[in-house]
């Protein structure tokens, strides 16, 4: 199974008159979500599944890079990839899909992190950046991507265990 975790581009900071889940994204904020939807589509990006948190900035996040990936999947809103959510459930829905399954899971920090740790087996993955993907490929980071990198930063093989 392969996951490509995103975190959400920047947003709107809160105010009285909107709060956490109705922070759209900024202006640049939707050409960041534009732009590492149009750099995954280049690096084997190509999902089965689009999962977002549905908070506006997640939701509006996985739209614009679902159409930078030119995908015709439809993004379902994931109530647990809100804040404070278990990370433990979003793993499990993970788990019962097909072994060949792609997953695009957009939401937010620290869940984002805490998903990534929990598939690939280590205490903590570190947090991403806003705009910034990681792939998962069979509990094995591979790399992650940042919205204006020119490439995505290889994750070093692990080592193979000596007889």
């Amino acid at each position: 199974m392969q996951v490509f975790l995103l975190r959400h581009a920047e947003a709107a900071q809160e105010t009285v008159a909107m709060r956490d889940p109705h922070r759209h994204l900024t202006p640049a904020g939707r050409r960041q979500a534009r732009d590492i939807g149009d750099r995954l589509r280049w690096h084997d990006c190509a999902p089965t599944h689009i999962w977002s948190s549905p908070l506006v900035r997640a939701v509006q996040t996985a739209e614009l890079v679902a159409a930078g990936l030119h995908s015709d999947v439809a993004v379902e809103s994931i109530p647990e990839l809100a804040p404070d959510e278990n990370p433990r459930s979003v793993v499990a829905a993970l788990g019962a899909l097909a072994a060949d399954a792609a997953v695009l899971v957009i939401g937010h920090e620290p869940g984002l992190s805490a998903i990534g740790a929990l598939l690939i087996g280590q205490p903590e993955l570190a947090s991403l950046g806003k705009a910034e993907a990681a792939r998962i490929v069979d509990g094995a980071l591979r790399w992650r991507f940042a919205w204006d990198a020119d490439a995505p930063q290889l994750e070093p093989e692990p080592p193979l265990d000596a007889p």
